[in-house]
């Protein structure tokens, strides 16, 4: 389960990352798609921006990859490390700062957000369980 968790939050990365830095401009209008317009709720657009989160998704995105194929609790332990602090972090930003988001967008997006926090935690405590002799591991 934590390798197919790695490899879903992998897959959204690079799709993400790969999209900002191909079409910056049609990220910032369209993310996340589906008629929303989250991205674009915090004007003015700015490219260099837009790149620079695409090149943080495609990173996380190659990390997570990497945590997948490799599947070593301790290098899975430091990418959802990471993965978490990059996620708190955009959550805390964006729970104070709405933008221009109101109503459902601004309530799907702390969701969908919150939901980027969840998911490296659940995979930890996951794979906590599952990581022979690790520390608090349960028994085999």
């Amino acid at each position: 389960m934590v390798r197919v968790g790695l490899g879903a939050l992998s897959a959204v990365n690079l799709w993400w990352g790969g999209w900002a830095l191909i079409a910056p401009r049609h990220f910032f209008d369209t993310f996340p798609g589906f008629g929303r317009h989250w991205t674009a709720g915090y004007p003015p657009y700015n490219q260099h921006l837009v790149s620079d989160l695409g090149a943080i998704f495609v990173t996380l995105g190659v990390l997570l990859a990497a945590a997948a194929i490799l599947n070593d609790a301790r290098v899975t332990t430091v990418v959802l490390a990471g993965v978490l602090t990059f996620n708190a972090l955009h959550l805390a930003f964006h729970a104070v700062h709405h933008g221009t988001l109101t109503g459902f967008d601004l309530v799907a997006s702390l969701a969908s957000l919150a939901a980027g926090v969840l998911a490296p935690v659940a995979l930890l405590i996951l794979a906590r369980r599952r990581a022979p002799g690790a520390v608090g591991a349960a028994p085999r």
